[in-house]
């Protein structure tokens, strides 16, 4: 394989590999950098010996995210208040593959994080990019006899876990625009309407921004937040629904100025997650539109 070939090669596998680290991470920037690790050592390979580019790249990116990994552990020990993935502003596109569209949601990157760094590593290849064991064996330097058993732990562990019910796209449209209105008017009975009894909003602001710091849980103190926090805010809000981590979502600005990314969870028809990121180091991606595939 030539250097250009080498070359070619990383660039036609890019997005997959970018999908890959921030399954595995829940951080655009971190991903980012596995990416350029990546690279650094994909060019220094002998690409004579390599049988499938796509394969050896994607065990180069999984080795990376896992050390990374591994080092973010250590650093959200001592983040302030509650930790949530960097949100990626994603492409309509990404809606109509269900199964990948759920696997970058907000929801079920917050169920990874209760995953050991391998157990997300083995859940991530086998079940969103469906790589065999002796693949994701060679990526996490396992036997394949262990990785099965990894993989039934976490599938398991993610069922227990994951949404309890089935919700269109139009569904969640309705449900985050429906949201986005309540909180615009600080309608609490609204609110209260959408909300599950037992919901839980997390807001992150990384001890950067302010932002409530432990879970607030239960519909009424939710809905009560939320409905006197939004008109305090000084200056002219505005808010818009966008597709954020392959489902709707809203942004909330002030003067302008991106100040909120809020993701929803949705089972049987109600709330019963909402993650607001106000962290403005986790908001510098929003951007532009980021491509994720399998």
């Amino acid at each position: 394989m030539s250097t250009d070939t080498a070359t070619e090669a990383f660039v036609a596998h890019r997005n997959l590999l970018f999908t890959v680290a921030y399954e595995m991470i829940g951080s655009a920037a971190d991903a980012e950098d596995v990416l350029q690790e990546t690279w650094l050592r994909w060019v220094d390979v002998d690409h004579a010996t390599v049988r499938d580019a796509r394969a050896y790249l994607v065990r180069i990116t999984t080795r990376q995210s896992l050390t990374r990994l591994r080092t973010l552990g250590r650093r959200k020990e001592t983040y302030v208040g509650p930790w949530l993935p960097e949100p990626l502003l994603t492409t309509p596109d990404v809606a109509e593959d269900v199964a990948l569209a759920d696997s970058v949601s907000m929801a079920m990157l917050l169920v990874l994080e209760t995953l050991a760094p391998v157990e997300r590593a083995v859940f991530v290849l086998r079940e969103v990019f469906d790589l065999g064991y002796d693949e994701i064996a060679e990526a996490v330097g396992k036997s394949q006899d262990a990785v099965r058993q990894i993989a039934h732990r976490a599938r398991a562990h993610v069922a227990a876990r994951r949404p309890r019910g089935t919700v269109t796209s139009a569904q969640s449209r309705d449900a985050v625009a429906a949201f986005g209105h309540a909180v615009r008017t600080g309608d609490l009975q609204g609110l209260l309407d959408l909300l599950a009894p037992d919901v839980v909003l997390l807001a992150d602001g990384g001890g950067i921004v302010k932002a409530v710091v432990r879970p607030v849980v239960g519909a009424d103190r939710v809905a009560r937040l939320l409905s006197r926090g939004i008109p305090r805010i000084p200056g002219a809000v505005t808010t818009e629904l966008v597709q954020v981590n392959g489902g709707p979502a809203i942004t909330i600005r002030v003067d302008g100025v991106l100040d909120v990314v809020a993701a929803l969870r949705i089972d049987d028809g109600a709330i019963t997650g909402l993650y607001l990121v106000r962290n403005p180091e986790k908001l510098a991606h929003l951007d532009d539109a980021v491509t994720v595939t399998r």
